[in-house]
């Protein structure tokens, strides 16, 4: 009878306590009674009626690493729901672009449960709901584009997936954040294709950037070349000027000078002499002249001769205009002669 009452207690004891249910922080427990859905047991101590009612089930995946460090895709059922934000990682899966490229994506999602009832009730495995509908929605957005497109237009690729997956998945009880893409995978032959295609474009590039820079530099040498010659001919205009203005300021300064000349010469000689006798100095300085020739002999115009008996006239005419000073003996001229004593 001890036995029996023992045992009663034993299993009454453990119903209670299997009864008993603490919650950990952002943490729910979906709690059906006779199978029906009952309420939603938030964190800290619940209490469950014992044989009436239970929490409910759900499934889970997560990635889990074995002792070679590979990863693998482990399936289990829990009865707590995490409302924190969960990642949802599974292997990269070939598509098909638009033009016939197979190509490996690797795609990550970020989730949360905000309605743990509908994620409970309105679909059956979440995590295999949203790994499905990511592959599937990939193949469709990936399949209307091309290859270089798809490398290209991450970010709209990312864009166009949480939309599709958010659009699908609200009645889900869930909110999607984020939908990454990790890699993007061609396969070898097409990435051999595109270092050669890049390796052409880099030099491809750099062809042209020397050639931009040959044709600056050939641009700048040439102007500095013109604005060379431009200073320098502005420098031989201004010397030319500058020497164009001392020869004109030197002749009339010489024309200024001969007039002064002139007019003391024309002072000085009676009026109507001074012209010859200015001429009489043109005559005697091309004498020498003539006589610089092969010949010895020098004809000279009657004129010349003329000119020349003139220049002992005016001899005459200047000791006889000169005014004449007093010395013992006599009156005698300013300007005493070769010979005669002073």
């Amino acid at each position: 009878m001890e036995v029996v009452l023992g045992v009663v207690v034993a299993a009454v004891a453990a119903v209670l306590i299997r009864s008993i249910r603490i919650i950990g922080q952002a943490e729910v427990i979906v709690v059906e009674r006779l199978g029906a859905f009952n309420r939603v047991a938030r964190s800290g101590l619940n209490i469950l009626i014992p044989l009436i009612e239970r929490p409910k089930s759900i499934d889970v995946r997560y990635f889990e690493s074995d002792v070679t460090g590979l990863k693998k895709i482990v399936s289990s059922t829990t009865t707590r729901i995490d409302l924190r934000e969960q990642v949802l990682n599974f292997p990269s899966q070939p598509v098909i672009t638009k033009d016939n490229v197979t190509i490996d994506i690797d795609a990550v999602m970020y989730y949360r449960v905000a309605d743990p009832q509908k994620a409970t009730y309105s679909v059956q495995n979440l995590p295999y709901a949203l790994e499905t509908l990511t592959r599937t929605t990939l193949r469709n957005i990936v399949g209307d584009i091309e290859l270089d497109q798809t490398l290209a237009s991450r970010d709209m690729i990312n864009k166009k997936m949480r939309e599709v997956i958010e659009e699908a998945s609200i009645g889900w009880g869930v909110d999607v954040t984020r939908v990454e893409l990790q890699s993007i995978e061609p396969p070898r032959d097409i990435q051999q294709s595109m270092e050669l295609q890049m390796r052409a474009e880099r030099e491809r590039r750099a062809a042209v950037t020397n050639a931009e820079a040959s044709k600056r530099a050939a641009i700048l040498e040439s102007e500095g070349q013109k604005e060379a010659q431009i200073r320098k001919a502005e420098g031989e205009k201004g010397a030319a000027i500058l020497r164009a203005e001392g020869l004109a300021t030197a002749r009339l300064a010489m024309a200024d000078a001969e007039a002064e000349a002139v007019k003391r010469i024309a002072a000085a000689l009676p009026p109507g002499e001074a012209a010859t006798y200015l001429l009489g100095l043109k005559y005697l300085d091309a004498l020498p002249q003539l006589a610089q020739g092969k010949g010895t002999t020098v004809f000279l115009p009657s004129e010349a001769t003329g000119v020349l008996g003139a220049i002992g006239g005016i001899k005459e005419l200047l000791r006889a205009a000169a005014p004449r000073h007093e010395v013992p003996g006599g009156l005698v001229p300013e300007w005493p002669t070769k010979g005669e004593p002073k």
